[in-house]
C-alpha cells in the first residue's frame, strides 16, 4: 500500500471514529419558558421564572436523547399580580395540590435540516397526556439552543375551570415557547 493511500485510510478512520458531542449541561440562566394564550381574543403572553431541566442529546444519535422539565407552577408571571394569584387557585393550577407540572420526553426523532421532535408525556393538575413538541437545534461551540413551542388545550388539563371554562374569555389553546441553551461535558 503506498504511503498516500495509507495517510488516506487513516484520515477516513480518524473521521468515522470521532467521538459524538453530547449536549448535556442545561444552563438554566440564559434559558425561558414562555406561554402565550387569549383573553378576550387579546393575545397575551407570560412567563414561569422557575423550571429545572435536565436534557441529554446527541444530534448524531437523537433517538438516544433523553429529556424531563419540571415547572414550579407557582413561579408564574401574567404581567398581573391579580391575576397571577388568581391562577395560583383551585380552578386554574391548584398549586397546593399540583405545585409542578412535567414533561418527560420518551423519543426523540430527526425531521432533517437541525429539526427535531420530542414526543412524551406532559402532566399538569393531576392529568398525563401525549403531547409532541418540535424544536430546533443550534450548536454554537461547545454549547447549543434548543428552541420550540408546544401547543396545548387548557381545558384538557383542568386549568380554568368553572366560570373561566367559558372559551370567549380565555380562549383553550395555550402556546409552551421553551428556550434553553446547553453545553457538552
Amino acid at each position: 500500500m503506498s504511503l498516500a493511500k495509507f495517510l488516506g485510510l487513516a484520515a477516513l478512520l480518524a473521521c468515522t471514529s470521532a467521538p459524538a458531542v453530547e449536549f448535556s449541561a442545561v444552563q438554566l440562566s440564559k434559558s425561558t419558558m414562555v406561554f402565550g394564550y387569549k383573553q378576550m381574543n387579546v393575545p397575551l403572553k407570560g412567563a414561569f421564572a422557575k423550571f429545572n431541566i435536565s436534557a441529554r442529546f446527541d444530534p448524531a444519535k437523537p433517538a438516544s436523547g433523553q429529556a424531563k422539565i419540571d415547572i414550579d407552577l407557582a413561579s408564574i408571571d401574567t404581567g398581573n399580580s391579580d391575576a397571577d394569584e388568581e391562577v395560583l387557585g383551585k380552578l386554574w393550577f391548584d398549586t397546593q395540590r399540583y405545585p409542578q407540572a412535567h414533561f418527560v420526553a420518551d423519543t426523540i426523532t430527526a425531521l432533517g435540516a437541525d429539526r427535531y421532535q420530542a414526543q412524551g408525556k406532559l402532566s399538569i393538575k393531576g392529568k398525563t397526556m401525549a403531547v409532541s413538541a418540535p424544536f430546533t437545534f443550534k450548536p454554537q461551540g461547545n454549547s447549543a439552543a434548543f428552541d420550540g413551542v408546544l401547543t396545548i388545550k387548557r381545558l384538557d388539563y383542568a386549568i380554568g375551570e368553572g366560570l373561566w371554562a367559558d372559551l370567549s374569555t380565555v380562549a383553550n389553546e395555550v402556546s409552551i415557547t421553551f428556550h434553553f441553551v446547553a453545553s457538552s461535558k
